[in-house]
């Protein structure tokens, strides 16, 4: 008996060791999707939006700029799309006397001085608007509410043209198309350019205003001589729901160049 019980077992081993191993099944790597023609990768775009909604057409810029380095106070700045930004903007401007009568005159959504900061600064006005401007004569009272305007991005800025004499020409140019970009920590522009529903000639040419303006904030220290090298690495374009697709510096700087050839004097 013991002898057919061996020879049972040794059956069950070799049948055992006939049986293949399972094969592991590698995963699919995604491949990179190839790097486009400006006019090819706006096209792509355009068909890859299927939302609802008529989507917002956004640039995504990464930068060769270590975000640790004093540079990135350099990397903002502000354009006039021609074709017009992509949502309308709701305005809150610090001023009093006559420049809040310009304010409100140009436009403004929400116009106040010394009382209205106090009012944020008790939380009494929860300030729900996009963009905040501020007469010079303003700014100092500002750093009661400094903290709060920074959290939410409100804090007017010189550089940006919130912080302005000119209130009136400042919210006309918004009116016009004017948007603000300013790298973020993980050194990239976020920015929207347009609508899906825009013609493809005139997406082009937002492209190339902001591609423009991104040049002209290009920080005075990097050692790169060209234009872009070293200091754009690669430009994304997306709807808001879409896919990103990579477009070629090349067809990119050829549109700013486009772009000044007919709009900068």
């Amino acid at each position: 008996m013991l002898e057919v019980e061996d020879e049972i077992r040794k059956k069950m081993e070799e049948e055992k060791m006939k049986v293949p191993f399972p094969m592991l099944i590698m995963p699919k790597r995604n491949e990179t999707p190839p790097v486009l023609d400006l006019n090819e990768a706006i096209r792509q775009v355009k068909v890859s939006a299927k939302a609802k909604f008529d989507e917002t057409v956004e640039a995504h810029v990464r930068l060769g700029i270590d975000s640790k380095r004093t540079e990135l106070l350099a990397v903002r700045g502000t354009v006039i799309l021609p074709h017009g930004a992509p949502k309308a903007v709701s305005v809150a401007v610090f001023a009093e006397e006559a420049d809040a009568e310009d304010a409100r005159n140009a436009g403004a959504d929400i116009v106040g001085g010394k009382e209205l900061i106090e009012e944020i600064a008790s939380g009494n006005n929860k300030l729900k608007v996009d963009k905040c401007f501020s007469t010079p004569g303003m700014a100092p009272h500002l750093g009661k509410i400094a903290q709060y305007l920074r959290k939410r991005r409100l804090m007017p800025d010189k550089k940006l043209g919130t912080l302005t004499s000119d209130i009136a020409g400042q919210l006309k140019e918004l009116r016009q198309g004017r948007v603000e970009f300013k790298m973020e920590s993980k050194s990239i522009l976020h920015i929207g350019l347009g609508k899906v529903s825009y013609k493809e000639e005139a997406l082009r040419e937002n492209i190339g205003a902001f591609m423009n303006a991104v040049l002209l904030a290009k920080p005075a220290g990097l050692k790169k001589t060209s234009k872009y090298a070293g200091y754009v690495l690669s430009v994304h374009l997306s709807s808001t729901m879409g896919p990103g697709v990579p477009v070629s510096i090349q067809s990119l700087s050829k549109a700013a160049d486009n772009y000044r050839k007919v709009h900068v004097v």
